[in-house]
């Protein structure tokens, strides 16, 4: 087994359920929530409490797959805090590298779910994970991992900078899953990624970054500035290829979704515990699929996050031939 440490966020989530309340009203492009009028009190069904943030979600999925997890990242001192080192606890999550941050709160989420349609309004407050420039990226040379994934750190491209250039340093390989901060300024990005062995993005994202059109075009692109590069493209399926093999794949599994929170992070932290296990890239991106549309079937982030163990039935995948990627 390997040992894996994840950088980012920590935040509890509050599950805010109704069946009726929560329905959506197009006005336009947009949607917005038909029976929430400002000034009245509106009963709701039920409230869950979750903990939640990418570096967590991923940690998680580390540790149940038999890993050594490691967390870094901030919380406050306050109840909030203290039910995300209980989560830790909860998974044998090493969380000896979390930091307190001062006169700061632990992060949090509202998010607001209809729980006919599974649509959902997430209300955040970032609180100590707004800001990363605290944490030490020599914390890495005490740990000695396998691999760093990270997850976004809120655009503080500096200290992905730092925490970049120690794991290189220090021969830790990295799987990097950017949001859209750090894609905000894709000329930093691109100097990032000459240290990322494993890219994750949606096909948005990519086209952030490269120009392109189709999953082809943008995985090829982007291939040329790191080894492994996997692109999801929502119910379509994705793309991936890691110079050796490149792979088209769909959805694990077409079932009703309950809650998307995570999805992503399953994903990505699926792929790498996988991995790192030993399996092979199509083993690992069958499962990393598997793994996501678990999470999506179960209220929260965590609940449906695979051990590895499972069995798991096939779904569709093609290798795509050097031809095939010449043609497009």
């Amino acid at each position: 087994m390997a040992r894996i440490v994840s950088l980012g966020s920590a935040l509890q989530g509050l599950y805010v359920i109704d069946h009726d309340d929560f329905g959506s009203s197009n006005t336009g492009a947009d949607s917005i929530f038909k029976d929430l009028h400002i000034g009245t009190k509106v009963d709701i069904d039920r409230i869950n409490y979750e903990v939640g943030g990418g570096a967590t979600n991923s940690a998680t999925t580390f540790a149940r797959h038999g890993h050594e997890s490691i967390f870094i990242g901030n919380i406050g001192r306050d109840a909030a805090g203290d039910a995300v080192l209980a989560c830790l606890d909860h998974e044998g999550i090493d969380s000896s590298y979390v930091t307190y941050v001062p006169r700061k709160s632990t992060g949090c989420s509202v998010i607001l779910l209809d729980s006919i349609s599974g649509e959902r309004t997430i209300l955040t407050h970032r609180g100590a994970s707004a800001k990363f420039d605290n944490l030490n990226p020599a914390d890495l040379r005490n740990i000695n991992p396998d691999w760093l994934y990270v997850t976004s750190l809120r655009g503080d491209m500096d200290t992905l900078d730092a925490f970049f250039k120690e794991a290189k340093a220090n021969d830790v390989k990295i799987m990097f899953n950017p949001g859209g901060l750090e894609l905000a300024e894709p000329k930093k990005m691109t100097k990032l990624l000459q240290y990322v062995d494993v890219l994750l993005l949606n096909k948005r994202e990519a086209k952030q970054l490269v120009l392109g059109d189709s999953l082809i075009e943008l995985v090829s692109r982007l291939a040329n500035l790191v080894n492994t590069v996997i692109i999801t493209d929502g119910n379509v399926g994705g793309i991936a290829t890691d110079h050796e093999k490149t792979y088209r794949f769909g959805i694990y599994e077409d079932l009703k979704v309950k809650d998307t929170t995570g999805a992503g992070d399953a994903f990505g932290s699926g792929f790498l515990a996988h991995l790192a296990s030993g399996k092979s890239f199509r083993q690992s991106l069958i499962f990393a699929s598997a793994n996501s549309t678990s999470v999506v079937t179960k209220l929260g982030a965590k609940k449906g996050i695979l051990t590895g163990s499972e069995e798991l039935h096939p779904m569709p995948i093609q290798e795509i031939t050097e031809e095939m990627l010449r043609n497009n």
